[in-house]
């Protein structure tokens, strides 16, 4: 079932898998795509659980933000708009982020993190180097410039060129308008690299061996910092784990969802 979520000053468009057994996943997607990323992995989840699964403003059939929004607050209006009372959430990257930081300002709500290549809020893995490179192609109009950067950066799995992997150069793509509509407008959240120790809920991340070095140290020290965080390696997987290794990540999602049941 697909709806859309009100959220705080706009709307979110959300799909409920229905049916399943236990806690609820809800499914929260990178900044380097919306929630067709979740594709690969979705059917075998939604075979044994209820799935919820959201694009965050901007992304994928979400429309574009008009006014100031936390994208923390936006994931929990998505477990009101569904009355979930605890959930696992399962955060890539962006979303893992946001999915850490609820889990630490609602950890009533949240009964499992399945982290995929998680950010943590209070920590920029975007070098000064790349701000300069897509600000530049940006300034120049060049969409197709940023989105073959981008693949450069964070797609060295699939082959890092539109060409070699045209599904995550599409996911790309189809993030670039909500990139730049959230400059002035998606609030910074507060840092939650110093309170990952007050995490109190079954966790597991999995770390791509190909993803970028600021990132694979991120998450090392985010799986080190989560008390009893089982850290996953996948040789295969840069920052795109479900589109590299899904099986793995499915896994792993299954093996968080059975501790936090």
């Amino acid at each position: 079932m697909e709806t859309m979520v009100k959220v705080d000053g706009g709307e979110v468009w959300a799909e409920d898998s229905g049916g399943g057994d236990g806690l609820p996943l809800v499914l929260v997607h990178p900044g380097v795509g919306d929630s067709e990323i979740w594709d690969p992995v979705r059917p075998a989840l939604a075979a044994r659980h209820r799935v919820i699964r959201y694009d965050a403003r901007g992304f994928g059939r979400s429309p574009l933000p008009t006014a100031a929004y936390s994208l923390v607050r936006d994931l929990a209006a998505v477990l009101d708009h569904f009355a979930l009372e605890r959930a696992v959430l399962v955060g890539s990257s962006m979303g893992g982020a946001t999915s850490i930081s609820l889990a630490l300002d609602a950890p009533e709500r949240v009964a499992g993190l399945a982290l995929i290549v998680p950010g943590v809020n209070g920590v920029d893995l975007t070098t000064p180097e790349m701000y300069a490179e897509i600000g530049r192609l940006a300034e120049a109009g060049d969409l197709e410039g940023i989105v073959r950067y981008g693949l450069g950066q964070w797609g060295a799995a699939g082959g890092g060129t539109p060409e070699a992997d045209p599904v995550a150069a599409a996911l790309l793509r189809g993030a670039l308008p909500a990139w730049f509509a959230a400059v002035g407008r998606q609030e910074a959240e507060p840092s939650a690299l110093d309170r990952l120790g007050e995490i109190a809920v079954p966790a597991a991340l999995a770390l791509g061996e190909l993803d970028r070095p600021e990132v694979r140290r991120c998450n090392e020290e985010t799986a080190a910092g989560i008390p009893g965080c089982r850290l996953v390696r996948l040789a295969g997987s840069d920052h795109y784990p479900t589109l590299r290794e899904p099986d793995a990540v499915t896994r792993l999602i299954g093996d968080v969802h059975a501790a936090a049941s």
